[in-house]
């Protein structure tokens, strides 16, 4: 008889073995905890050592629309622009950070705690989600400095502000499996975290957060088609209908949202979880 054969006659398993699917994402529900705790004491320690504390999460977002409100209103005509151009730059600039965010610190979930990974026994998946969560938080004081701003421009609340609330749900889950695909995909190429940054800054100036993509590309119609699947626009043209314009769009574009988000969600899970024993070994 063979060890392998003898150990599984004994109920004995390989240390670091990858468990089933059902059974790693029992083990993953078990440490919700940890994953919580852990995003809280992540914001905790990033801005203790500032002045400002907590304040600068909230104050980040505000600097960018500020900023990129200005340079790119400048570089826009008045008729590309658009009358809300304010409150269009601050959803964009405010919900983009939220995937931004989770793209790149999602990358360094696990590099950046190696020790962590190769000292203790726990599923690794708990690293990327724990970012998003801390992110999700964060996501949470700047909705409300956001719907401080729009109310502030004249765009007060009524009851479709209240689909922000599945809005953000569907873009939560998107951001998660888009957390744990990059996560793995720095452990095996390290200097993906150097390159990960310029792709976030391509899909920020291209996704619509800072000009209306309608009127940018109504000479080409086409472009706007392709536009309609991309998951992001979708968020920001929803979110902007709902808080600013109220104007009509495509309703498909929750059912194609929500399609993004289980496709990411479920595929980077599978994604993650199929390296599971590589993470601190590689």
């Amino acid at each position: 008889m063979s060890l392998t054969e003898m150990a599984d006659r004994h109920g004995l398993h390989r240390v670091g073995a990858r468990p089933s699917l059902l059974a790693y994402l029992k083990q993953t529900w078990e440490r919700r905890d940890f994953i919580s705790t852990m995003a809280a004491y992540r914001m905790a320690e990033t801005n203790q050592e500032n002045r400002l504390g907590a304040l600068w999460l909230v104050l980040r977002p505000t600097l960018n629309a500020v900023i990129y409100g200005l340079i790119f209103g400048v570089l826009q005509s008045a008729v590309s622009r658009g009358q809300d151009y304010a409150a269009h730059v601050v959803i964009g600039v405010f919900l983009f950070d939220f995937f931004s965010a989770c793209f790149q610190q999602g990358a360094r979930a696990i590099t950046g705690n190696r020790a962590l990974v190769q000292s203790l026994s726990f599923p690794r998946i708990s690293l990327p989600l724990a970012v998003v969560v801390e992110q999700f938080y964060t996501l949470l004081l700047s909705l409300i400095v956001m719907f401080g701003i729009l109310i502030v421009l004249g765009h007060l609340p009524d009851w479709r502000w209240l689909l922000m609330v599945p809005l953000v749900g569907l873009y939560t889950l998107f951001n998660a499996g888009v957390a744990m695909f990059t996560a793995r995909l720095t452990v095996h190429f390290r200097d993906l975290t150097q390159i990960l940054p310029f792709v976030s800054r391509i899909l920020f100036y291209t996704s619509g957060a800072l000009f209306d993509v309608n009127k940018i590309f109504s000479a080409h119609p086409w472009v706007i088609q392709v536009y309609d699947w991309h998951p992001l626009y979708q968020v920001l043209t929803i979110a902007r209908s709902l808080l600013m314009t109220h104007a009509a769009y495509d309703p498909m574009y929750w059912l194609y949202l929500s399609g993004w988000s289980v496709v990411a969600l479920v595929g980077g899970f599978c994604f993650f979880w199929v390296a599971e024993e590589h993470y601190g070994r590689d």
